[in-house]
C-alpha cells in the first residue's frame, strides 16, 4: 500500500541523522547523566501534554533500500485528541487526515482514498500516537542520549526504541521551547524517513473543519485490511 502515515512515517511526529539508527551512535548514559535524561524526558512528555495543538512546515526525505530518495513537504496541522491532517504540496500531492475516529490517506494520482481505523493505524506508528496525545513517551519507548552523525548544532539529541519493536526514532529538540524540530525513524527493512519542522505554532485555533475529510467524487475507496 502506497499510503502511510509517515512512508515507512516513513512524525512523525517525533522523532545518524539521513542515515540508519546503529548501536554505536548510541551514548551510553552513565549514572550521572542518567538523571538528565529523565529530566529531558519528563519536560518532552509535559511540553506535548500542555500542547492541544499546533501547525507546522515540514520537509521529508525517503531513503528505501534498493530505490531513489524521495523528498516531500508540506504543512502539518495536530489537534487533540487524535486528529491530524497532512497536506503534501506538489509534485507528489497526497493528504491524509484523520477525524479522531478514522484515518484517511488520499492519493490524487490514482484517485483512491484508503480509510484505517485511527486505533489500528497507531499500532505500528507511537511517534504520532504520542504527538496526538495519545501515547507516553516513557511507557511507549527506551530512550537514550544520541550522537548524531552529522550532528545537528544547537539541539538535544534523543534516540527512542520502540518497546513494541519494529523501529527506532531520533529526534532533535528546541532546548528552549521543546519542540520537536526533526525526527528520523528507521523500520525494520532499514527503511528511513527523515522530517524537518519549521514555523511550529503551537496550541493555535483549528476548527473541525481542518480535520473533516469527504471523499472526492468518482474515488476509489478501499478499507485496509484488519490487523491481529
Amino acid at each position: 500500500m502506497r499510503s502511510r502515515i509517515f512512508p515507512a512515517i516513513g512524525f512523525a511526529l517525533a522523532l545518524a541523522l539521513g542515515t540508519s539508527v546503529r548501536a554505536e551512535n548510541i551514548a551510553l548514559v552513565s549514572a550521572t547523566s542518567s538523571s538528565d535524561l529523565k529530566h529531558v524526558l519528563d519536560r518532552l512528555q509535559r511540553h506535548y501534554r500542555d500542547t492541544n495543538s499546533f501547525s507546522a512546515k515540514f520537509n521529508e526525505e525517503v531513503t528505501t533500500v534498493g530505490a531513489p530518495k524521495r523528498q516531500r513537504k508540506g504543512v502539518v496541522s495536530f489537534r487533540k485528541p487524535g486528529r491530524m491532517r497532512w497536506e503534501f504540496a506538489a509534485p507528489e500531492v497526497q493528504t491524509i487526515v484523520s477525524d479522531g475516529d478514522t484515518l484517511y490517506s488520499y492519493d490524487p494520482e490514482l484517485n483512491q482514498v484508503v480509510e484505517t481505523p485511527l486505533e489500528q493505524a497507531l499500532k505500528s506508528s507511537s511517534a504520532t500516537s504520542f504527538l496526538l496525545g495519545m501515547g507516553n513517551i516513557n511507557h511507549d519507548f527506551k530512550a537514550a542520549f544520541a550522537n548524531s552523525m552529522p550532528p545537528q548544532e544547537g539541539l538535544i539529541q534523543l534516540i527512542l526504541d520502540a518497546k513494541a519493536g519494529g523501529y527506532k526514532i531520533e529526534i532533535g529538540l528546541d532546548p528552549k521551547t521543546y519542540n520537536l524540530v526533526t525526527l528520523t525513524l528507521t523500520d525494520q527493512l532499514g527503511d528511513v524517513t527523515k522530517v524537518d519542522f519549521s514555523e511550529i505554532h503551537n496550541n493555535v485555533e483549528l476548527p473541525d473543519s481542518t480535520f473533516a475529510f469527504k471523499a472526492p467524487a468518482g474515488a476509489d475507496i478501499v478499507t485496509a485490511p484488519s490487523t491481529p
